[in-house]
């Protein structure tokens, strides 16, 4: 099969496309036939070989997929070879074909592209999970969202919009990207270049209350105006650490405002534990998809042999929500 190999780690130049064994689906698991896959930040740091994928799954780049079902394993039933679906992979999803659990599948609503679904699993699920399952983001609550133009802060935008109506959102963005943040949703506006401590212009937007959830991939350098920003009972939910790992905490002001700090990652959970997350995703959030309340928001779509460009344009920060790649 054709696929995106690697010749070692390192930049966007040991990305080639080439021939690959196509993948066998053992006890429940499915065989996909992919149609279209996203480019995802974990994958540019996998490629840099500081991301392994789980053991047991494919080295091939790609964490989400949409296709149909070519091959159905040992021990799957409510499912049929031909169905369109969309799902989370380990690994494997730059390829023609690639092998995804059962319990991990969505069918595709009717209406919707193979490109649009292919940016569901990876940022919507992420967004949701971390938001309203592990944030218990409720309507009518606050919550900031560091780094306005990329996949997951998009989704969680969508996805709060759509769930939790009476919700404010906060977002840090770019400058250039601010508009395009607001039109989506965004209550608040924050150049992170011009403001990098925000704990003010929070305290005024709320009232001096602080916020209920904060949803940050940078880690580090925001930790304290995280905090400072934080309400009674708040939430930090960290899914990222792009500026470092290492940061002093105000121990005392968390203890005395009973704050919590919360990691979270999703690719390396128990197979298990991914499909009740997707079961509760297809139950709350899907059908939002459905009737197009949600619509993905796609910055470009590339082919498989462009993968070089989808990465650089990943790399430079020069996308809006989703990158996808075309397989077929």
């Amino acid at each position: 099969m054709k696929a995106v190999l690697m010749e070692g780690f390192g930049g966007v130049e040991v990305l080639k496309v080439g021939e690959a064994e196509r993948p066998v689906a053992g006890d429940g698991q499915v065989l996909v036939k992919v149609y279209a896959t996203t480019v995802n930040r974990p994958d540019l740091v996998q490629r840099e070989g500081k991301y392994p994928p789980p053991p047991g799954d494919s080295e091939i780049l790609g964490l989400e997929v949409a296709g149909v079902i070519e091959e159905l394993g040992t021990g799957v039933s409510g499912w049929k070879v031909g169905e369109r679906v969309m799902t989370l992979v380990g690994g494997g999803g730059y390829a023609e074909y690639a092998v995804a659990y059962a319990s991990h599948l969505m069918a595709i609503p009717e209406g919707m592209s193979f490109e649009e679904a292919a940016c569901v699993c990876e940022s919507y699920i992420t967004a949701f999970l971390n938001v309203f399952m592990i944030g218990e983001f409720k309507d009518g609550q606050t919550a900031i969202l560091h780094g306005g133009g990329g996949g997951v802060n998009t989704a969680a935008i969508q996805l709060s919009k759509a769930l939790t109506p009476a919700s404010k959102l906060i977002v840090t963005a770019s400058p250039e990207k601010m508009e395009r943040v607001k039109e989506i949703g965004a209550d608040l506006l924050i150049n992170f270049r011009e403001t990098p401590d925000f704990t003010e212009i929070v305290k005024e937007f709320t009232n001096k209350k602080g916020v209920d959830l904060i949803l940050d991939h940078v880690g580090a350098k925001y930790l304290a105006p995280n905090m400072n920003s934080l309400g009674y009972k708040g939430r930090l939910v960290i899914i990222g650490v792009t500026s470092g790992i290492k940061a002093e905490l105000n121990l005392a002001l968390m203890m005395v405002k009973r704050q919590q700090i919360i990691g979270s990652v999703l690719r390396s959970r128990p197979v298990a534990e991914k499909g009740e997350i997707v079961a509760e995703f297809t139950r709350r959030a899907l059908p939002r998809f459905a009737d197009r309340t949600i619509v993905p928001i796609i910055e470009k779509v590339f082919g498989i042999d462009q993968v070089v460009e989808a990465h650089r344009m990943m790399e430079e920060d020069k996308h809006f929500g989703k990158i996808v790649l075309k397989i077929q």
